[in-house]
């Protein structure tokens, strides 16, 4: 078991990919954290993780031997988050992983210049600030223990640029940029930081994925309609499923990948070797 005796901070738990790393974690031996808004924002156009969906995460964590601490916290929030992290820490006594997954994927479907400055703050705010801040209240306990792993989940956005969707290419290219400087910063305390590059993700109802539907809706075309355009795109002829990105953000976490930092890992069935 990869993560035995660990325990690792999952934001963005309460479906998708958050979910299914958060399962597999637990599957792995992992005592988990998981962390989510559990709620709605006004300025995301599109409903997020829900209350039940978070305990349904921890229901099948538990089903699978992991202790559970479940917190309800806005990354936008740092004293929200710090609050979370720091009953993490006072559960278990120690964080050997942070799978920094929280993000939103609208508003978009719009000309750059035509997003309002409310709309360019929501997805920022959430995507790249809300990371950070999550990174700010781990980083002390993994300072203190002088060892740890932190997974930012960006995106193939985070590498090359999509029409109409300026403030989510921007918020994950900023994640990237913030992995590396993060990963020099603390790697002489033993402290790993890299970055997975998911994309194009199908939804998976096993975890009530939704983010093709999301990049479907900004469009205004069917989900049908999008994921043809996603599978020509693709090297494999087949779309990236959560459990895909979770088989990759576990290995990041354990101690197989103990010498690698600093890095981006894209997990986008060939997309980005064209």
């Amino acid at each position: 078991m990869a993560l035995h005796e660990k325990t690792i901070v999952i934001t963005g738990a309460a479906r998708g990919i958050g979910r299914a790393c958060a399962v597999r974690a637990a599957e792995e031996g992992a005592d988990v954290v998981l962390i989510d808004i559990a709620g709605d924002l006004p300025e995301i156009p599109y409903a997020l993780g829900s209350a039940d969906q978070l305990e349904q995460t921890a229901q099948q964590c538990r089903k699978n031997g992991a202790s559970v601490l479940v917190a309800t916290a806005d990354v936008r929030s740092r004293s929200a988050v710090s609050s979370a992290i720091t009953a993490a820490a006072d559960r278990f006594g120690q964080i050997d992983a942070l799978i920094n997954n929280a993000g939103v994927g609208a508003p978009s479907g719009k000309f750059a210049h035509d997003f309002t400055d409310e709309e360019w703050h929501a997805i920022l705010d959430v995507n790249l600030t809300g990371a950070w801040h999550v990174i700010t209240a781990v980083a002390p306990v993994m300072v203190s223990q002088r060892s740890g792993s932190i997974v930012n989940v960006a995106s193939t956005a985070g590498l090359v640029g999509y029409r109409h969707f300026a403030g989510y290419c921007a918020s994950k290219h900023g994640l990237i940029g913030l992995t590396k400087a993060a990963a020099l910063d603390y790697a002489p305390l033993n402290i790993r930081v890299n970055a997975l590059c998911p994309g194009p993700v199908r939804d998976d109802p096993a975890v009530d994925g939704q983010m093709t539907s999301v990049v479907a809706d900004a469009l205004g075309i069917s989900y049908e309609e999008q994921e043809a355009v996603y599978l020509e795109s693709v090297a494999t002829d087949s779309l990236v499923d959560p459990a895909d990105v979770a088989g990759a953000a576990i290995w990041l976490a354990g101690d197989d990948s103990r010498k690698v930092t600093g890095t981006v890992v894209p997990v986008d069935a060939g997309f980005s070797a064209r």
